[in-house]
C-alpha cells in the first residue's frame, strides 16, 4: 500500500482564517540583514552603444537608473502591501554592460527584525524599468528577465 504524506507549507502572510496579514516580527531580535538581487535587460547593439556614449535624449541612463533603483528600494513597503517599512542603512545599485544587454545588481542592508530581500528585488526591478523607459524610443525589442534573489544573510 502506497502512503502519501502531504506536508503543509504554511505561508507566513496568511492568518488562521486564511486572510492576508502582516507578520508580527516584534519578538524577533534586531540583526544586521543584507540581500543581493540581480536582473537583466536585453538591448540591441545600437542601443548599448548609445547608453555607453551617453547619447540618448533622456540623458545618462545608468546614473538615472541607479538613483531610481535606490529610490525604489526605499519605497518598497509602499508598493508591496505586506512588507514592513524598514530603516535601510545601505542600498547600492550597479550595472554591468554586456554584449546583449545590461545586468543590474542591487544590495540592500539594514539592522532590523526582518529581511531586506524585497528591497533588493524592488531596486533591481525599478532600475531595469528605468532603463526600459529611457531606451524605449530607440529600442522596441527590450526584454527584462532573470530578476532573482542571489543572497540573503543575517548576523
Amino acid at each position: 500500500m502506497l502512503q502519501i504524506t502531504i506536508m503543509e507549507n504554511k505561508l507566513s502572510h496568511i492568518n488562521e482564517k486564511g486572510e492576508a496579514n502582516m507578520v508580527d516580527v516584534s519578538s524577533k531580535p534586531d540583526q544586521t540583514r543584507e540581500a543581493v538581487a540581480s536582473g537583466f535587460i536585453s538591448l540591441t547593439a545600437e542601443t548599448l552603444e548609445q547608453v555607453k556614449a551617453n547619447s540618448l535624449k533622456k540623458g545618462d541612463v545608468l546614473a538615472t537608473a541607479r538613483i531610481a533603483g535606490i529610490m525604489g528600494a526605499k519605497q518598497t513597503s509602499n508598493l508591496i502591501p505586506l512588507c514592513h517599512p524598514l530603516q535601510l542603512t545601505k542600498v547600492d545599485v550597479s550595472f554591468e554592460v554586456l554584449n546583449t544587454g545590461i545586468k543590474a545588481t542591487a544590495l540592500s542592508k539594514c539592522i532590523g527584525k526582518t529581511g531586506v530581500e524585497m528591497e533588493a528585488l524592488t531596486a533591481v526591478s525599478v532600475a531595469l524599468l528605468t532603463i526600459y523607459d529611457m531606451c524605449k524610443a530607440v529600442d522596441k525589442t527590450m526584454v527584462i528577465s532573470d530578476v532573482t534573489l542571489l543572497k540573503k544573510t543575517k548576523e
